[in-house]
């Protein structure tokens, strides 16, 4: 195996987020500076918001609820 040609491992390389939050990895980098993390992210905060344009998210839901209710054949109905 060739000797150094792997990077450097730093155990406690910091992240800092656009939003303040901070905490440490272990990374090839010493720092890194990111836009979004799970503390900001709406997905993980649950702020997440579903744009519903024309009524899309609806008429989906609609749908869904159409297709899990049991349908009663005729057959059955009548006897």
């Amino acid at each position: 195996m060739q000797k150094e040609i792997h990077p450097k491992y730093f155990d406690k390389a910091t992240v800092n987020c656009s939003c303040g939050n901070t905490f440490i990895v272990g990374s090839t980098k010493e720092t890194m500076q990111i836009e979004i993390c799970s503390a900001c992210h709406p997905f993980y905060t649950g702020a997440d918001k579903v744009l519903d344009t024309a009524g899309r998210v609806e008429r989906f839901k609609a749908r869904l609820a159409k297709k899990t209710t049991p349908k009663v054949s005729a057959k059955k109905a009548s006897k």
